[in-house]
Formats: C-alpha cells, structure tokens, sequence
C-alpha cells in the first residue's frame, strides 16, 4: 500500500486534488442540497447532510475500485435509470419544501440528522454527475507501473473526500448559521429550498 502512496507523481496528486476541489466548489446537487439543508434545518442539519452525501461517495469509490464503471459504459441504460430516481428524489423533496409553511425546523429540514444523513446519502448516490466523475475521472490518475488499480483508486477517493468533506462541513454551517439570522422569514427560505431542488431536477433531465 505505501509502494503505491509514494508512487504517484506529485505533480499527478497536485492536479487531481485541485480538480476535485474545483468540483466540490462548482454549485451542483450536493452543493445546493447542503445549502438548502442548512438553510432550513440550522447548521447541525446542514452538516449531516454534508455527512450523508460524504458516505454516498465512500460507495461511489468502492463500486469504481471494484469495476462497476465497466458496466456503465457497457450499459447505458443504467446510467440513465440512475439519472432518472436521481430527478424523481429531488422532485419529491422540492414539492416537500414547497407546500410546507411550518417553523424553519420542520419544512424541508430532515427531523433528525439521522434522516438528514439518509436524504444527503440518496441524494449523492443518485446523482448521475458524482458518479461519472468517481468512474471516469479518477482512474486517469492511475498508473498500473505503480501497482494495482483498485487500490490507486482507493487511495485518490480517499484524498478527494478528506477534502471534500471538509468543505461540504463547512457549506452545511455556514448555511445554518446564516438561516438562523433569518428565521423570522421562513416561509421564503422553504421556498428557495423548493426552487433550488426543483433546479437541481430539472437540470438532471435536461443535461
């Protein structure tokens, strides 16, 4: 395992962590709802969906090491089904925020972190663009001169969601402190939620 660690080029670690980072920057799925999360739910919910969609990568980078990126590009079909639930999921949590008018914690907030870990969970897995990125991008950082390839990809998912996380962390406090200043104006804050996971939907479909 060290072999491997010590075998990438630094120049290859550089490039691939400032790729990863400009990913988790970029406002995509996870991005908007961890921000919706913590806008309606208050920073220790925002932060559990930030730790929902964490796990959901962790599955992501174990099913690329065992090679189920073969079967997409064998099976388009799949990749479609996939992007499919993925817009279905969201569609449901935006008529959710939509039609809630309750106190900020109880409209498209999780009632737990627990479920908000679940939604985050889902809300990653389904999510056709994490998955293309997991299954295609990372494996061209590898190199079979240094040893074997899962565990290369192990490694470099391992290295993106340290962090990854640290910053999804943060975007789900931040959220959450900023949604405590304005509680007074919730039935607004619902409907941005709504809005922005009706986008996020509608830009699977559409992409």
């Amino acid at each position: 395992m060290w072999d491997v660690i010590t075998g990438f080029e630094p120049a290859v670690l550089t490039a691939f962590i400032a790729a990863g980072f400009l990913l988790n920057i970029t406002p995509g799925a996870d991005f908007l709802f961890i921000s919706a999360s913590g806008i309606s739910g208050g920073p220790r919910i925002g932060m559990a969906a930030a730790l929902g969609v964490n796990i959901g990568v962790t599955l992501h980078v174990l099913l690329a090491a065992a090679g189920v990126s073969a079967v997409l590009l064998t099976y388009p079909a799949s990749y479609q089904a996939i992007k499919y639930l993925g817009a279905a999921y969201l569609s449901y949590l935006a008529i959710q925020a939509w039609r809630s008018t309750d106190d900020i914690g109880k409209g498209i907030a999780a009632p737990s972190a627990l479920t908000a870990i679940k939604r985050g969970f889902l809300t990653n897995v389904l999510n056709p663009k994490t998955i293309l990125f997991i299954f295609a991008f990372i494996p061209q950082f590898t190199d079979p001169g240094i040893g074997p390839i899962w565990i290369q990809i192990l490694i470099l998912g391992a290295i993106f969601q340290f962090f990854g996380f640290l910053f999804v962390l943060v975007l789900g406090l931040a959220a959450g402190l900023f949604a405590n200043a304005l509680r007074a104006r919730v039935k607004i804050l619902n409907k941005i939620s709504a809005i922005m996971f009706g986008g996020i939907a509608a830009k699977l479909l559409i992409d």
